[in-house]
């Protein structure tokens, strides 16, 4: 073999070792900082998300910005992760009567609740959300543990991403309304 052939098979290693490390650099920083993915236990999201789904979370869209009402974020506690909608924001007076959600004393629709599941709400409130946190519930209300039963508020730094995504099982392939 020579020189030159073998100048270049060393170059060949160089360049795939390289690629390597960019590519293992890259996925270290897509699945810390931008990107990561769930499973989702329990029925407390049902119907929008189901027990054993595996979704995508966005780790980056709460640095740039705040949680909105009807973002399905991911919460981390020390216990374990929840997935659960947003539902009062900081400083909002939040009440439930009647199967009915009030917001700032408003009627709040809730167009991805089910009619059993919006049946099954029963009264809470009022209660007013603190500047620094927020008001989350399951779609499946009478199963869910969550702000009203559980959880309490929520604050922003527990909030470590919004679902995105549902990409398993592939039959179920969706964006989480």
């Amino acid at each position: 073999m020579s020189f030159l052939a073998k100048e270049k098979k060393k170059n060949e290693w160089v360049e795939w070792l390289k690629a390597i490390i960019i590519a293992v650099i890259l996925a270290f920083i897509i699945r810390n900082f931008l990107f990561a993915t769930s499973i989702v236990e329990g029925d407390s999201m049902d119907p929008t998300l189901e027990n054993g789904e595996r979704v995508i979370f966005n780790k980056f869209v709460y640095f740039i910005g705040d949680p909105e009402r009807g973002d399905i974020v991911i919460i981390q506690r020390p216990q374990k992760n929840y997935v659960k909608r947003v539902i009062g924001l900081p400083g909002e007076k939040i009440e439930i009567k009647d199967h009915n959600l009030f917001i700032n004393d408003e009627q709040y629709e809730q167009p991805f609740l089910t009619e059993e599941s919006k049946n099954h709400t029963g009264n809470f409130g009022p209660i007013e959300v603190p500047k620094d946190s927020y008001f989350v519930m399951g779609d499946h209300r009478a199963i869910s543990k969550d702000s009203r039963n559980g959880l309490g508020f929520i604050t922003e730094e527990e909030i470590i991403g919004k679902s995105e995504l549902i990409i398993y099982p592939f039959t179920d392939f969706a964006r989480t309304k």
